[in-house]
């Protein structure tokens, strides 16, 4: 998704990095926020399953996206975790009534996150985009739960999702970006690629005698203990 950075108005966007800057430092109970420094638009957080509810020791990860038109238009929230449940589309949408018709300006990005996470406890078949998940809550609530309990062991706990991150450990669009050991590792296999491919350029021009093959077979020996050393 394309980022809204320059498509909003200064001011806006003062506004947008003072609250997030806010909500980072001290986030809702129970929520984690991610900012991202490069696009201030779209927000990542992780809200912990509540008490009481099928999805308690779960971790959600979510994405509030704001639009070209904010704060005049709501922003459009995603859930990333796979989850069951009668407000959350197939695609991880959310709808509910603060995203839409409620939504005021003056409402923030606080009271999004309080009210989506209000959402796992109090869930509005009436609004239903999981048609499925809606008819259960309705007539059979123990399967409903059974269900969205089981969605929330297999795609919500345990691994980077089983628990609260802090901060700097977020969504990261490059895991190993900043890890020297990987970028040596890496190194040093595009050297023994490059030795390689030297030689057998090597090989192929003066591939006449056997002198120039013994040649190039040792050069392919001493540029292999080149690259292993760089390791």
């Amino acid at each position: 998704m394309n980022s809204n950075v320059e498509n909003l108005p200064p001011q806006v966007l003062r506004l947008v990095y003072k609250e997030v800057s806010a909500l980072a430092a001290d986030p809702p109970e129970g929520i984690k926020i991610y900012p991202s420094e490069e696009d201030i638009t779209e927000l990542h957080t992780a809200i912990e399953g509540p008490e009481g509810t099928p999805y308690a020791g779960g971790v959600f990860r979510m994405r509030l996206v704001l639009g070209k038109d904010f704060p005049a238009v709501p922003p459009r929230g995603y859930f990333l975790t796979k989850i069951f449940h009668p407000n959350v589309g197939h695609k991880g949408e959310i709808c509910v009534n603060v995203l839409k018709r409620d939504w005021k300006a003056e409402l923030g990005l606080r009271h999004v996150l309080l009210t989506i996470k209000c959402l796992l406890i109090h869930p509005n078949p009436e609004s239903a985009l999981n048609e499925e998940a809606g008819r259960l809550l309705l007539e059979d609530y123990a399967e409903y739960a059974s269900r969205a309990h089981l969605l929330t062991e297999i795609h919500a706990m345990g691994g980077s999702s089983g628990a609260l991150q802090e901060a700097g450990d977020g969504p990261q669009p490059k895991k190993h970006a900043g890890d020297p050991s990987k970028r040596a590792v890496t190194a040093g296999a595009m050297t023994t690629a490059g030795g390689a491919g030297g030689s057998n350029s090597s090989t192929t021009t003066t591939s006449g005698t056997n002198s120039s093959n013994s040649a190039v077979a040792a050069k392919k020996k001493t540029d292999k203990k080149r690259a292993l050393r760089r390791l």
